[in-house]
C-alpha cells in the first residue's frame, strides 16, 4: 500500500475498555523490531490519535449481534463515524486518505463519507 521502503509511525486508537489490549498490541509492535516502524502511539482519545495523520485505516465498526437488524448496526456506526470523521477533518493532515474496512465495508464507507460532509 505504501511501498516497500516507506517508514511509518502508527497511531493506534481504541476504546477505554480495550486499553490493556491496546497497550499489549503497542508493546508487541515495538518488540517485533520492524525496520520501517519508526514509532507507535496509542490512545483512547480520538483527537490525540488523529493529530497530523496522513493515512487513516478504519478497521472498527459496531459488531452486529444475533438479535440486531442491519439498520440498528448502521445507526450505531453513524454515531461512531460522525465522531471519527469530525476528528479527522479537524486534526489530520489536510491531504489525509481514509481506508475503511469494517463490515459491511461499502455501506460503512458511504456512512463515513456522509458523516464527513455533515
Amino acid at each position: 500500500m505504501l511501498g516497500t521502503n516507506q517508514p511509518v509511525i502508527l497511531h493506534l486508537l481504541d476504546t477505554e475498555p480495550a486499553v490493556e489490549a491496546l497497550n499489549a498490541v503497542k508493546m508487541e509492535l515495538i518488540d517485533s523490531g520492524f525496520p520501517l516502524l519508526k514509532g507507535v502511539f496509542s490512545s483512547i482519545i480520538v483527537v490525540e490519535a488523529y493529530t497530523d495523520v496522513d493515512i487513516a485505516i478504519m478497521v472498527g465498526g459496531f459488531p452486529r449481534k444475533d438479535e440486531m437488524e442491519r439498520k440498528n448496526v448502521m445507526s450505531k456506526n453513524v454515531s461512531i463515524y460522525k465522531t471519527q470523521a469530525s476528528a479527522l477533518e479537524k486534526h489530520a493532515s489536510s491531504n489525509c486518505k481514509v481506508l475503511l474496512v469494517a463490515d459491511p465495508a461499502n455501506t460503512n464507507a458511504l456512512i463515513f463519507k456522509i458523516c464527513s460532509l455533515i
